[in-house]
């Protein structure tokens, strides 16, 4: 495994700091996508009492505080004082443009109108389609029941002609002597 050096990059009030063989380990580590060391914001740190912890948990960025609550505000105050207006106490402000007037709902309250519109409509053509079926089966019901009542009555009628035909025809071959 390679030797492990550590860098610090400042992060807020904090030093974060990792024990990595390379800068770009670092840089990866932090999730940095800059060169932080070309820019001067990260250095190789070589005092024993603060590679200690890194050099630990090798790869993983470990944060200190870069001092009190009480030192980080008095450095603060110290740096600056508040902000100052850009503007003239006696100008007043320029007034806020407008907001844009709202989008009218019209467009969407028409599509919707006409969707249920649409669906309403087709639920009812729907249920007239079935009313239609529930007719053409009836009525294809009852053509079969009197298609099946004329079958066999002509089925009746047939036998029937071909009894007499058939004692007829017995009958004249009687007479004639065959």
């Amino acid at each position: 495994m390679a030797k492990l050096k550590v860098f610090t990059t400042p992060i807020g009030f904090h030093d974060a700091y990792v024990a990595a063989p390379s800068r770009a380990a670092a840089l990866r580590a932090w999730g940095s996508e800059r060169d932080l060391f070309a820019r001067g914001l990260a250095h190789e740190v070589t005092d024993p009492a603060l590679t200690r912890d890194p050099l630990a948990q090798p790869g993983t960025v470990i944060r200190r505080s870069r001092g009190s609550a009480a030192e980080q505000f008095a450095a603060l105050s110290e740096a600056e004082g508040p902000a100052r207006s850009k503007r003239r106490h006696g100008d007043a402000p320029a007034p806020a443009a407008p907001p844009p007037p709202r989008p009218s709902r019209n467009a969407l309250d028409q599509a919707k109108a006409a969707l249920e519109s649409a669906v309403a409509r087709h639920r009812q053509e729907d249920e007239a389609a079935q009313a239609r079926v529930a007719e053409a089966q009836r009525q294809q019901r009852d053509l079969r029941r009197r298609n099946a009542r004329e079958a066999k009555d002509l089925q009746t009628a047939l036998d029937d002609a071909r009894d007499r035909y058939d004692r007829a025809m017995h009958r004249w071959r009687a007479d004639i002597g065959a």
